[in-house]
């Protein structure tokens, strides 16, 4: 049997990289799955229909994660649409790097506003639904720089260990009502992103990896699908590294 059938999904920013491979393993999975993307709309119905092609219902919503308004609607949507939201997957992230002495308001402002308040905004929407349930899985995407720190990435790291905390206090809240909150923090990712580096920035990278290897959107999607799933229904309030041994 699939591990997530019939299983209510949203993942944001699904249009690519991470999101993308998210909502494919999802629907191989057996879940229904919402995304969101800010893209071009037939990008959004081309992913829509390659989702159906696994025998479930998928819907694309043009939304903004980091406007509150705009999350409170998206999940008023989706549940109206879909019946409930089971599982949320905030992944809608965007990077401005520049060392600090650089650094912009705007740079920091702009990945804080994406980054880590569209957790906030989403999170808070989906707890209505959620509680009404009785259950849920919140999984927000970390990344080791927000454990670790980097240079050149002030903003960056800032956001993504602010949701560290927010997925530990969410935890602690929100565990009496059997709703869970995980964060994975993917190293090393191979993706349109990291497509943008030289090869020799890749390669000093690759050396620091014990596993020696950059890591596939698949393999942080199937993260994902345990922290969705019942095989992790003791778990709330942790940080998975998905980072072939990067940080140990």
């Amino acid at each position: 049997m699939s591990l997530l059938q019939n299983k209510i999904a949203l993942v944001t920013g699904a249009s690519r990289g991470i999101g993308r491979a998210i909502a494919l393993r999802f629907a191989q999975q057996g879940a229904n799955v919402a995304f969101t993307y800010l893209s071009s709309v037939e990008k959004g119905e081309a992913l829509a229909a390659e989702l159906e092609a696994f025998g479930i219902k998928a819907k694309g919503y043009r939304s903004d994660a980091s406007d509150f308004k705009q999350a409170e609607e998206l999940i008023n949507n989706v549940v109206a649409d879909f019946g409930t939201i089971d599982v949320l997957i905030n992944n809608a992230g965007i990077t401005k790097d520049g060392l600090l002495m650089r650094m912009s308001e705007e740079q920091w402002d702009s990945v804080i506003q994406v980054n880590l308040k569209s957790v906030f905004n989403l999170t808070k929407a989906v707890t209505k639904p959620m509680m009404k349930a009785k259950s849920g899985s919140i999984i927000n995407m970390t990344s080791i720089v927000g454990i670790r720190g980097n240079a050149g990435q002030a903003n960056y790291a800032a956001s993504k260990a602010g949701i560290i905390g927010f997925t530990k206090s969410v935890a602690l809240e929100l565990g009496s009502r059997n709703i869970r909150s995980n964060a994975i923090a993917p190293g090393f990712i191979e993706t349109e992103m990291t497509g943008e580096l030289n090869e020799a920035a890749t390669e000093e990278w690759k050396k620091t990896i014990p596993l020696k290897r950059g890591g596939q959107a698949e393999e942080v999607a199937d993260a994902c699908v345990f922290l969705a799933s019942d095989m992790s229904k003791y778990i709330t309030g942790q940080v998975l590294q998905v980072d072939g041994g990067m940080l140990t």
